[in-house]
């Protein structure tokens, strides 16, 4: 089978960046709007036999990059594609895995059902909100991670007196394996979500007086868990000159304005997805995911194991 690279919208530089490290190139496809905003695609070269990935990010537009995916699945698989893997390094509804109230849907499995009907025969996601996402999907997710990268970048310029703060209980086991990674101490937010908008710190466990904090989570979104976990840690006697760390720099609504003020020093993300606007007031790093999806991309192809890149629960 021919390794056959394809990119949707949602990140294209990410998408040529693997595609460099691979010493191959992006096929040619068409993806179109009619005047009623349905999505056209067509796959300009032959895909017959091959050996498929897409890479597509499910970033916002979430609804629109995950159509993206789902049709350059099904074109795919009708030009005859032998095998078709989705190479999704921000995986969207992965925080819809379950019924907060009675009458909400499963958003996450939902997704996974529609990956399903794609006849999309495995995922290779990055640092998703939850392990347990890998047993919603219907065929095999393969979760690779950015703490290694991140930390690498991290370790450059990094303060004697650090402390690893995790924002919330749910990411203790991403604080840890930095801190193993960092050697330095890790401290806990405990907080309660007012709304999709509004987080609250209630407190914090470890100790971080007079020592500078470095959050690291998986995304940064609205920034309201990123700004009560720097709220908490200040209360609590930290040292200016906060560095925070994510995989995945959505930076929606207010996260800019949230960030602006909190005295982040270092602000160090992947390329997972394209890079927002207006963030130039950051101060922004962005390192690239793009030679470790290379690899594993070029392991799955030659039939070779992921064990060391995969992420254990």
């Amino acid at each position: 089978m021919n390794l056959t690279l394809i990119s949707g919208n949602a990140n294209p530089a990410l998408a040529g960046a693997v595609a460099t490290k691979l010493g191959t190139k992006l096929i040619a496809r068409t993806l179109e709007r009619f005047p009623d905003s349905e999505l056209h695609i067509e796959i300009q070269e032959s895909v017959r036999t091959a050996d498929v990935y897409i890479i597509q990010p499910t970033s916002p537009p979430v609804d629109s990059h995950v159509m993206e995916l789902l049709m350059l699945a099904d074109a795919c698989r009708r030009a005859g594609a032998a095998r078709i893997t989705a190479v999704v390094p921000y995986v969207a509804y992965a925080r819809q895995d379950r019924r907060a109230s009675g009458r909400e849907p499963v958003g996450a499995r939902l997704v996974a059902d529609l990956v399903g009907a794609a006849h999309i025969d495995r995922i290779v996601a990055m640092d998703t909100h939850t392990t347990a996402l890998e047993g919603v999907y219907p065929v095999p997710l393969e979760h690779l991670s950015a703490v290694d990268t991140l930390a690498a970048a991290l370790a450059t310029r990094m303060p004697s007196n650090g402390v690893l703060i995790s924002p919330d209980l749910g990411g203790v086991k991403l604080a840890e394996r930095y801190a193993r990674k960092l050697k330095l101490p890790l401290a806990v937010v405990h907080k309660t979500r007012l709304s999709g908008l509004q987080v609250k710190a209630v407190s914090i466990v470890g100790d971080v007086k007079g020592r500078t904090p470095i959050v690291v989570d998986d995304m940064i979104s609205t920034a309201g868990t990123i700004e009560a976990a720097l709220r908490a840690a200040s209360e609590a006697g930290a040292a200016p000159g906060a560095i925070v760390a994510a995989t995945h720099a959505l930076l929606v609504g207010p996260a800019v304005a949230r960030l602006k003020p909190l005295g982040i020093v270092r602000l160090v993300v992947t390329d997972s997805v394209a890079r927002p606007e207006a963030t130039d007031e950051l101060p922004l790093e962005i390192v690239s995911i793009a030679p470790v999806l290379a690899e594993a991309i070029a392991r799955l192809h030659q039939g070779k194991s992921l064990g060391d890149l995969l992420v254990r629960a």
